[in-house]
């Protein structure tokens, strides 16, 4: 096996990537021994090398945010692309946002981020924090910048997400931040919410679910299996997801398939917008008004990182789902 080794200098850290074809796993794992620095991750099969704490972070994806404020170091966030839902935080982040340029929010028509290579080096990060379609990890390797991507998003992943994994990558970013501390306290106040959370759902209730994602104005509906963040959601709402039993990640489906199933419950995930149209985009289609969920107006919308990937929003998503439709709802 061969690995390339390359250091990057920036502001007040100096970083180093380390690229071996290794295989990945469902969250990153610190390899890195003993206190202090260097500290090195596995993510999406590759290992990263940092020999210092980062100090410029450019974040791609909204999805690492939760776990930077709670270990404190969203201050070391100097730019940041994409959307960020003001629902996802409370007031304190939202002031730590406010004070971070936006570099763009311009999405394609499928909600993707576009941004280009010489916008984000421009900002000199010494770590980029999500992948995108036009800026990969190989893209901004190949200028010395290293990338950690949130590991259920990682290309090739193929392990059941749970909700371990959050806590798992709460530990990877005290490791990356030297905030190993504070990553154990937030790890053990997330573990007391999932506690009293999970008190409030009850017993399984046979009741069945199924988080879709649907197309707004019409047209190709989405809906989440086994190795999505929405089953181990359900499960811990007290839910069956009736499409447990499919295990891909999310995949199209047909109101016909959909009417075949007929959870009781719908979960309908977006990324921005108006969630009434959102919900139209599903109920609207021929046929849905049949639909168990529909009939019973047991539909809900829920911006998609209070799902997906697994961070503490898939908690706070929890707690909505619990609260909107727990055993006491």
């Amino acid at each position: 096996m061969k690995a390339t080794r390359v250091a990057v200098t920036a502001a007040t850290s100096t970083l180093a990537l380390l690229v071996a074809g290794c295989g990945g796993s469902a969250a990153d794992e610190p390899t890195a021994t003993g206190p202090g620095y260097p500290v090195t991750v596995t993510n999406c099969g590759v290992e990263v090398t940092l020999d210092a704490a980062p100090e410029r972070v450019v974040l791609l994806k909204s999805a690492a945010v939760p776990y930077l404020h709670a270990l404190g170091v969203l201050d070391r966030v100097t730019a940041r692309a994409g959307q960020y839902p003001r629902e996802y935080y409370d007031a304190e982040t939202l002031a730590e946002l406010d004070r971070i340029p936006l570099l763009t929010d311009k999405t394609d028509t499928s909600g993707h981020l576009q941004i280009s290579k010489e916008v984000v080096i421009s900002q000199e990060p010494d770590l980029v924090l999500g992948e995108v379609d036009n800026l990969s990890r190989d893209t901004l390797s190949a200028v010395d910048i290293p990338l950690l991507e949130e590991p259920a998003m990682c290309p090739d992943n193929t392990a059941t997400p749970s909700f371990d994994d959050i806590y798992r990558q709460l530990e990877t970013y005290g490791r990356v931040f030297g905030r190993e501390a504070q990553a154990a306290t937030a790890v053990g106040a997330l573990k007391d919410r999932m506690t009293t959370v999970q008190a409030a759902a009850g017993a399984a209730s046979g009741r069945t679910a199924a988080v879709l994602y649907p197309t707004v104005g019409g047209g190709t509906t989405y809906a989440y299996g086994a190795a999505s963040m929405a089953h181990p959601q359900l499960a811990a709402a007290g839910f069956r997801n009736v499409f447990g039993d499919t295990p891909e990640r999310v995949f199209e489906v047909t109101v016909e398939e959909l009417l075949g199933r007929n959870p009781d419950v719908l979960i309908l995930l977006y990324s921005d917008g108006d969630p009434a149209a959102v919900e139209q985009g599903l109920t609207g289609l021929p046929g849905a008004e049949k639909l168990n969920a529909v009939r019973a107006g047991n539909v809900m919308t829920q911006l998609f990182n209070f799902t997906e990937p697994p961070t503490p929003l898939s908690i706070d998503g929890l707690e909505r789902i619990v609260q909107r439709f727990g055993a006491d709802s």
